[in-house]
């Protein structure tokens, strides 16, 4: 029988058991009651009674427990020239001074915050000090249009709206504030602030009295420690894409998905803690979310954010050399982006220019993938 096989029938046969030795790889505050509360079936709630918090099991434990001074975020921007990469302890700073900032403007458990940003290490930190408040973040892809991002702060009614002054695709710099701005007039729901990080292409004009600059913001804020919160209390509300009407907004759990994502790190996608992980997704969509801001942290394993595309940015060996580079042995991405690095580069001819020698799997989903470009993916990057 194999592992696969093995695993799925326990949990199956077994899913209290099965989730409750999952879940002793986070800490807790509190033990939950009950594994998995059924008493609403088929609306079930898992660890039931529990006390966590996911920012500091991204990045506390870490840092107390050893990791200090390793990686937990590699940040490529080949659309800036930027490489940065950030350890456990420099996100902990980063990350519990932005809270305080946060807290600072009134957010407290519970409220909701909007977080309109484009790929930079500011969208991680974002999120993750929203969970160390015990706020619920709400991500909207950055460049989403004004009406698109007036329904969401609408239906999610955040406090404070997190942005930036503009996302870069390519070769174009794309403003975000006046896109903000114009969806804040459009919505019913006024927030009472928003925090703008200026970005050197791009200064946006602050409104004053709404409008807060994240540099000056986060200096003057005061470092806050982690909120406890109810395993069942929520994470995030991440709305569906390409729906008409009232946007629907999924609701994640901080207890499920800290337990789940966490185990999906080795069970899944073979990594260690102290390796590295690339999901090359947005933030703004669930792969994000799972395996850039907090599958990886939480694992013990260094996450990348990589602000670039397939192919253009500059050529149809940019994965392969991201993979080169961080010494990336797994990449998580969609089919769309090995069918355009396929198009660009037929005979993978690029990628002979790089060590690909660690990396050792390749995982495509979110769609359909074609048989062609699969079976050009696994000869060309000798994955499966």
């Amino acid at each position: 029988m194999s592992t696969y096989d093995r695993l799925y029938r326990r949990s199956l046969a077994d899913p209290a058991g099965f989730w409750a030795e999952a879940a002793a790889e986070i800490d807790w505050f509190k033990p939950w009651d009950k594994v998995v509360d059924d008493s609403r079936a088929p609306f079930y709630r898992w660890f039931a009674g529990g006390e966590l918090n996911n920012c500091y099991n991204a990045l506390d434990r870490h840092v107390a427990g050893g990791r200090a001074d390793q990686v937990a975020l590699i940040y490529d921007s080949p659309v800036t020239a930027t490489m940065r990469t950030f350890t456990f302890r420099e996100m902990l700073e980063l990350t519990s001074h932005f809270a305080g900032a946060l807290r600072g403007l009134g957010v407290g458990k519970g409220d909701r915050v909007i977080v309109y940003m484009p790929m930079v290490p500011q969208a991680v930190v974002a999120m993750l000090a929203c969970a160390r408040l015990g706020a619920v973040h709400s991500v909207v892809f950055g460049g989403f249009a004004p009406h698109e991002l007036a329904t969401r702060i609408n239906d999610a009614t955040p406090k404070v709206v997190v942005s930036a002054s503009c996302g870069i695709e390519g070769a174009k710099v794309l403003p975000y504030k006046p896109l903000l701005d114009a969806a804040l007039e459009l919505a019913s729901h006024k927030p009472s602030a928003c925090v703008i990080l200026q970005r050197p292409q791009v200064k946006a004009t602050l409104i004053a009295g709404r409008d807060h600059d994240w540099d000056e913001l986060a200096a003057a804020a005061p470092a806050v420690d982690c909120v406890p919160v109810a395993a069942t209390d929520p994470l995030y509300i991440l709305y569906t894409s390409g729906t008409t009407g009232q946007p629907k907004g999924i609701v994640r759990d901080n207890g499920g998905s800290a337990v789940a994502t966490k185990w999906t790190m080795r069970n899944f996608y073979t990594i260690e803690p102290g390796e590295t992980m690339w999901a090359a997704s947005d933030v703004g969509w669930q792969v994000g979310h799972s395996y850039i801001a907090y599958g990886p942290m939480l694992h013990g394993a260094t996450a990348t954010l990589y602000e670039g595309k397939p192919v253009g940015t500059p050529d149809a060996g940019a994965f392969w050399r991201v993979i080169s580079q961080h010494r990336i042995p797994v990449l998580f991405t969609a089919p769309t982006a090995f069918r355009a690095i396929k198009r660009e580069d037929p005979d993978g001819l690029l990628i002979k220019r790089y060590d690909l020698s660690h990396f050792r799997a390749l995982f495509l989903a979110g769609e359909r993938c074609d048989p062609d470009t699969l079976q050009w993916a696994e000869d060309t990057s000798r994955c499966r």
